[in-house]
């Protein structure tokens, strides 16, 4: 077969334009790299930012840490931004560092295989198909809402949305309306629907710790300062940094963990008098062990006289009413999924076929697995942006990615240098390289004394989060590692045929 360069080839092909597409877009465009395009399935960048817009979606992170450092935002008006205030930085971010004329929107793509003929990927979208040279998958975590299998939820007769797709036309007032799930949306949208709705009945499988989030109007002057004297900006991010990394030893060893315990349930009991009430949202789990949340006015709002905590295990959902276990009857008007993502079983990887062909989703066997969370045997030329293990239960993910973005810069660097046209992570360097990271997850709080959460694979390996300080992961990602993957040069190809003159 003769070589065929498509009129939609790119060096480059990213599949997503959240912070993790658009920040390497970015870096791409700091460091030269103009052939490249983003793939993004909606008609707005953003990613979870974009898609999660029910009432009160902020961050819990620090909006001066939660933010690229390459591109600093001096104008943040609150410590802890909300959504409409990040989604907005992230459109400006493509804006000003001209990445909108790179994207694709309202291109989802559908399947990506590798095509070791040509030693290129071939990514199938709603849009027609395009090549790229490298592929980088920066779809997040946090993209593909989890609803639960109710018995009998399609003979529910009223409004029945996950938090992550909002309904905005529906008027909640004076409604039943039932919650289920007490994760880190629910606990920002039930103080914000509380007050006006008519009955609120809280389904709560498992009650979290909350820790106070401190958010708070940044002034005028301070903004001012931020612009005007960028060292100031830069102090006062690594100060947040700081003081979060360090929580890292409580995550570490879980005795330290029953320390910090004592001092976070007094904010429980600060806002929580009734003692039947407080034995419901009191955990029975190490701390840390489940995300950590972060709230000024959960609790308050879930002692209201309108709002019943619910701990009994859902039976059925009949055509107005939720029942439990036992039997009892909760009227609804209106459910709100409050249920999380799929983060485990990342519905991209059943998207991506590698070198024999298998789905990423096959080769992983349920337990995902990548070298530094960033690149898969079996793979080549296609790198994961927050992948497993790159997640945080303390910091800014932000600063995981940016360590995974000089990684993968550094690694086309030395792809142009070498002359290589391929690369792929040894097998045995990942499987050394995860079994590094579990055995630093032995005796943590996510796996002593029979954690179980949504951290957890279905194996019952933590690959989601990173074990410990995030600056070991920025040491390990500092620069490519070449003698961990196979590098090969470029395929012969055969020599066009000339038509006669």
């Amino acid at each position: 077969m003769l070589w065929t360069v498509t009129a939609d080839e790119h060096r480059i092909v990213i599949v997503g334009s959240g912070f993790s597409g658009l920040g390497l877009a970015i870096r791409l465009k700091q460091e030269g790299i103009h052939d490249f395009v983003l793939l993004e399935r909606a008609d707005a960048v953003g990613g979870t930012w974009r898609d999660n817009t029910y009432p009160g979606c902020a961050c819990d992170i620090a909006s001066h840490l939660y933010s690229f450092s390459f591109a600093p935002n001096p104008d943040w008006s609150r410590s802890h931004s909300g959504q409409a205030e990040i989604w907005a930085y992230l459109e400006r971010c493509a804006r000003d560092h001209g990445i909108l004329p790179h994207i694709r929107f309202g291109a989802e793509m559908t399947e990506s295989a590798w095509q070791a003929d040509r030693q290129r990927w071939r990514v199938q979208t709603t849009r027609g198909e395009v090549h790229g040279r490298i592929l980088v998958v920066a779809t997040g975590g946090l993209s593909e809402p989890a609803t639960p299998d109710l018995p009998g939820l399609e003979r529910f007769e009223g409004a029945a949305f996950h938090s992550a797709r909002w309904d905005h036309g529906h008027d909640l007032t004076a409604e039943r309306v039932a919650v289920v799930g007490t994760g880190a949306s629910a606990i920002q949208f039930v103080p914000q629907i509380q007050p006006r709705v008519a009955r609120l009945s809280l389904f709560q499988r498992t009650p979290p710790w909350i820790v106070p989030r401190g958010d708070r109007a940044i002034p005028d002057w301070q903004r001012r300062l931020y612009r005007r004297v960028p060292v100031t900006r830069r102090l006062r991010r690594a100060a947040i940094y700081g003081m979060n990394e360090a929580a890292v030893p409580a995550f570490m060893h879980p005795r330290l963990a029953e320390v910090v315990e004592r001092v976070v349930a007094g904010h429980l009991r600060k806002h929580v008098p009734d003692p039947a009430l407080r034995a419901k949202l009191t955990p029975d789990y190490r701390m840390g062990c489940k995300r950590v949340l972060v709230s000024d006015d959960y609790y308050p709002a879930v002692t209201g006289p309108n709002v019943d905590v619910v701990t009994s295990r859902i039976a059925e959902v009949r055509p107005r009413s939720i029942v439990t276990a036992g039997g009892a009857e909760h009227p609804a008007d209106t459910i709100i999924f409050g249920t999380g993502f799929h983060v485990t079983d990342l519905p991209v990887a059943q998207r991506l076929r590698g070198r024999d062909g298998r789905l990423l989703s096959e080769h992983w066997h349920g337990s995902p697995q990548a070298y530094k969370g960033t690149t898969t045997a079996g793979f080549p030329n296609a790198f994961i942006l927050v992948g497993p293990n790159t997640g945080l239960g303390h910091n800014s993910v932000v600063y995981m990615l940016e360590s995974q973005l000089r990684y993968v810069l550094d690694a086309l660097r030395a792809m142009e240098r070498r002359g290589v046209a391929e690369l792929e992570v040894r097998p045995e360097a990942q499987a050394a390289f995860n079994a590094e990271v579990q055995d630093r997850m032995r005796g943590t709080v996510w796996t002593a004394g029979g954690c179980v959460s949504w951290y957890l694979d279905p194996q019952g390996r933590n690959t989601t989060l990173w074990p410990g300080a995030t600056w070991r992961f920025r040491r390990a990602t500092r620069r490519f590692d070449p003698a961990a993957y196979a590098l090969r040069g470029p395929v012969e190809r055969p020599a066009p045929v000339l038509a006669p003159a």
